[in-house]
C-alpha cells in the first residue's frame, strides 16, 4: 500500500486505509525509514546532492513523493540523518574489529585502520558522499561533516592516549598523532575510490601502520650488530 502525503485531505482516503495508517507499528516505521535512507544514499552517490530531488529518492524507494515527508522534513534533513547513521555504523565496525585484536598498539591500530578501509571499500557510495559531496555542499553541511571527522579523530586520540599512558607510544601531542592517522586513512580511501590499486585492505593498512609507527628510514644497527 502506497503511503499518502501529509497534506492530503483525509476524506480522499478510504476509512480502512486510514485505520491501517494509524496502526502502523514502530518496527514498520523503522523499516520504511531505513529503506528511504538506503535509497537516498544510492541516488545521492549517483547524482550528487545538488542534482538529487526528493522525487528521485521516492522513485528509487518505490514510494510516492509525499510519503518521504512522513519521515523527513527536507532533503537536507534526510542527508544529515544519512550521515549520522553511516558515522555510527563505521564506529561500530571499528569497535568490533579492535575488540578482537590483541593489546599491542601496532595490532590494535592495524585492526582499526584495516576495518576502516574494509568499511569504505564495501560501500563506495558512502565514500562518494563523504569525499566528493563534502566539497560541494557548502556551509550548510560543513559543520556536520567537520563533527564527523573530528569525532573520528577523537576516537583515534583516545586509543593513542591509552598507549601513551602505558609508555608504548612516544610522548607526542595525541591529537596531532590522531590527526596524522586520520589524514592518511582518508587520503588513501579517497585515492582507492578513484584509482583501484588492486591491493587488499590488509596490505594498505599494514603499510599505513608501519609508516606511522616505524617511519620511512631503516633502523640503524647498534654496535652489537642487533636491531
Amino acid at each position: 500500500m502506497t503511503e499518502q502525503p501529509k497534506h492530503q485531505n483525509s476524506s480522499e482516503t478510504p476509512p480502512h486505509e486510514r485505520t491501517l495508517k494509524r496502526a502502523i507499528s514502530d518496527a514498520d516505521k523503522d523499516l520504511r525509514r531505513n529503506e528511504i535512507l538506503a535509497a537516498a544514499k544510492r541516488v545521492f552517490s549517483s547524482k550528487g546532492f545538488h542534482s538529487t530531488t526528493i522525487a528521485d529518492i521516492a522513485k528509487d524507494a518505490n514510494l510516492s513523493y509525499g510519503s518521504i515527508y512522513w519521515y523527513f522534513d527536507s532533503k537536507d534533513a534526510l542527508f544529515h540523518e544519512l550521515m549520522a547513521v553511516e558515522e555510527q555504523a563505521l564506529k561500530d565496525y571499528i569497535y568490533a574489529a579492535r575488540k578482537d585484536a590483541t593489546t599491542r598498539p601496532d595490532q590494535s591500530f592495524q585492526a582499526a585502520v584495516q576495518a576502516t578501509f574494509e568499511f569504505f571499500e564495501a560501500d563506495k557510495a558512502l565514500v562518494k558522499l563523504l569525499f566528493r559531496d563534502s566539497y560541494a555542499l557548502g556551509d550548510r553541511f560543513e559543520a556536520h561533516l567537520f563533527r564527523i571527522y573530528e569525532g573520528f579523530i577523537g576516537d583515534i586520540e583516545a586509543v593513542v592516549t591509552h598507549y601513551q599512558e602505558k609508555g608504548e607510544i612516544i610522548d607526542a601531542p595525541p591529537h596531532l598523532v590522531a590527526f596524522s592517522i586520520a589524514a592518511l586513512i582518508t587520503e588513501f580511501a579517497h585515492r582507492r575510490l578513484e584509482t583501484d590499486d588492486g591491493l587488499p585492505a590488509s596490505v594498505v593498512a599494514d603499510f599505513v601502520i608501519k609508516l606511522l609507527l616505524e617511519g620511512l628510514l631503516p633502523r640503524r644497527k647498534d654496535r652489537s650488530g642487533g636491531q
